[in-house]
């Protein structure tokens, strides 16, 4: 007898082994036609695997959350790999995972794939599709799995499992068909029970990348593709793209003039020019003002530091790859600072600090280094140098829970100020490669969600995503066109304040190690300016704007007047421009609006005799002619109260 508990609590007792598809055709023939795959015991299994024991059954339908991963898992691994390989018989497959909103399939071979290509690839993608093949799944030994595999050349999957955990006993190998022909992939799964359940996909891009992810090997083609259950969900993914292409933050940093990359002289980093070096900064004294507010101390430490440091945090161990260090003459090697952390932890332990003197909040805008792949550097996303809004909060272990809501209430208003009003939470546990004990993992991460849940935050777990000296929380953001982005952390750490002999002598008169919160709410400077660019598509809050205003007049005769108001303005604090070239107003208008200036002011001879002046504002066709005066206190109430754009652009 197996007895299978449902999700809401019900049993069904079968008298031998079953299947995720019995378990379904129990309940209904329609949920089983629905139906791609299954959890037992929390853990994803294909429909058609075989459940020998008592255990907890949670059937994933095409409406569990799931399914579309799985689907897309399925596109990749069993009808893209197909179809290259019926198309490119000598092609050989190397890994076809899921990425957020898609897939890709990496493949080794000579001919060149491009875009024109794709239009045949798709159209043996939909044949193999209509045939609605089953997929059924053998679990082999490695050394069965590398004999199937040898037989076919397909040499990186063979090394895939040459190199595979050697603990590992079975492996999946997924079939369509019978016999020699049959096409199989080794995956993880799980996959749809058969082709039957495949939605509508499209490839959308292809581009190079190195085998392992590392330049010194062979360079592959990798193709990316997506798919959904329907069109409708299709329609709607492309419509986004499309947006998402005008949004491109380096294309309207361009025609901003904000910022360049020299991917020769310095790769991943950024050349910023004046109007974008107004807005990086701009940001930077936003958050200082507010951390000023909220009872911040700033500091700044140095670029070079001993390695040792790095040594004693544990995050050479960690990530020592992706930092550049050399050594000196005395033999002692020296690395540009990765992260801020000891550089701050330094300044923590100069002194001796009572309880009285916590919680100590100790900011930095710390610019940091890390080597990124060339194939991994995207704009303003990915880059090798960036600056960080970093603070580390060291606190009681009785003061860790307010000081973490304080912050979190703290990034949500921040947040908030920039339009991102749907920020969601993720508590990050214990990753398998950590330090300290369990016991104190415990603490923390039990701190942590009884923070949340006492003051009413609704989060979700990420098990085993936490920094490897302590958990986090995460806050991902929700765009103007619906993609998120993980933005800014809080990390509890009693780990690092050990490593570094630092205490504070509390009440009893004795030493005990402080609470470290790491904190960073933009998270990259450079990154965060990356999605406002985005996000707003360049028609910044006026607050922000590299240039708030531009002024001209209808015809030369008013460029006297032009440039008086542009004086005024800026003895006001504005960023204006006044524009008296011999080029035709509306000619002006639109190079002005192409350019994202918020508020473009036109003076005539009507409005200099009144006293008064014809604004347009980026987003809007409509023009409005009002007193100089309130025109002025308008902007300035905008700029003070942070407001955010009145239109779209």
């Amino acid at each position: 007898m197996v007895n299978i508990t449902l999700p809401d609590g019900s049993v069904k007792s079968f008298e031998g082994p079953i299947s995720g598809f019995d378990v379904a055709m129990s309940i209904s023939e329609n949920l089983a036609r629905a139906t791609y795959a299954m959890k037992i015991n929390d853990e994803q299994a294909d429909l058609h695997t075989t459940i020998t024991t008592d255990s907890t059954v949670e059937l994933i339908t095409n409406r569990s959350p799931e399914s579309l991963e799985i689907m897309r898992h399925t596109v990749a691994a069993q009808v893209l790999a197909k179809a290259i390989k019926n198309l490119y018989p000598a092609a050989k497959l190397v890994i076809g995972p899921t990425i957020d909103r898609g897939f890709y399939y990496d493949i080794d071979m000579e001919e060149k794939i491009s875009t024109e290509d794709f239009e045949k690839i798709e159209a043996e993608m939909k044949k193999i599709a209509k045939e609605k093949t089953k997929i059924r799944i053998e679990k082999v030994s490695k050394e069965k799995a590398i004999e199937v595999f040898e037989a076919r050349n397909e040499d990186h999957k063979v090394e895939i499992l040459k190199n595979a955990d050697a603990e590992q006993e079975l492996f999946n190998l997924y079939y369509q068909g019978e016999g020699d022909d049959a096409f199989v992939d080794l995956c993880r799964g799980p996959h749809l029970p058969d082709l039957g359940k495949v939605g509508v996909f499209k490839l959308t891009a292809v581009s190079g990348a190195y085998l392992g992810g590392d330049s010194q090997n062979k360079q592959l083609q990798r193709i990316y593709g997506t798919a959904f259950h329907d069109k409708k969900e299709m329609k709607a993914y492309l419509t986004m793209m499309e947006e998402a292409e005008k949004r491109d933050h380096r294309k309207i940093a361009k025609a901003m003039d904000l910022f360049h990359f020299e991917p020769e002289f310095a790769p991943g980093a950024v050349f910023w020019h004046d109007k974008g070096y107004k807005m990086y900064r701009a940001l930077i004294e936003y958050m200082r003002t507010r951390q000023e507010e909220n009872g911040y101390e700033e500091i700044s430490t140095p670029a070079v530091m001993n390695r040792v440091l790095w040594e004693t945090s544990g995050h050479w161990q960690k990530y020592g790859e992706h930092n550049y260090s050399g050594q000196t003459e005395d033999g002692k090697t020296f690395c540009i600072k990765p992260m801020n952390c000891p550089g701050g932890i330094l300044v923590f332990g100069q002194g001796i600090k009572s309880y009285k003197d916590l919680p100590l909040r100790i900011a930095e805008f710390g610019k940091v280094h890390r080597y990124e792949a060339s194939g991994a550097l995207s704009g303003l996303m990915r880059v090798r140098e960036f600056t960080q809004d970093d603070a580390h909060i060291y606190c009681t272990p009785e003061q860790m829970e307010k000081e973490c809501i304080d912050t979190l209430k703290l990034v949500l208003d921040i947040y908030k100020e920039f339009g991102f009003g749907d920020v969601k939470i993720y508590l990050s546990t214990r990753p398998e490669e950590r330090i300290g004990s369990d016991d104190i993992w415990d603490l923390c991460e039990k701190s942590l969600a009884t923070a949340l849940e006492n003051n009413g935050y609704e989060f979700e777990y990420q098990e085993g995503e936490g920094a490897f000296y302590g958990p986090k929380l995460e806050f991902t953001l929700t765009d103007a066109i619906g993609r998120e982005w993980q933005c800014g952390t809080i990390q509890v750490d009693m780990f690092l304040p050990e490593r570094f002999d630092v205490s504070y002598i509390g009440e009893d008169g004795e030493k005990h190690r402080p609470v470290m919160l790491h904190r960073a709410l933009f998270g990259s400077i450079e990154r965060f300016m990356g999605i406002l660019i985005e996000h707003f598509a360049g028609n910044f809050p006026l607050w922000l704007a590299p240039t708030q205003i531009a002024l001209t007049g209808i015809v030369d005769k008013q460029n006297d007047a032009v440039l008086e108001l542009e004086k005024r303005l800026k003895l006001e604090g504005f960023r204006v421009i006044a524009d008296t070239r011999n080029e035709k107003v509306n000619y002006k208008i639109r190079e002005h609006s192409h350019s994202k200036i918020p508020v473009i002011g036109v003076l005539g001879d009507k409005e200099i005799a009144e006293g008064k002046i014809t604004v347009r504002r980026l987003g809007s066709n409509d023009q409005t002619t009002m007193d100089l005066e309130d025109f002025i206190f308008s902007l300035k109430e905008e700029v003070f109260n942070k407001s955010l754009p009145p239109f779209k652009s």
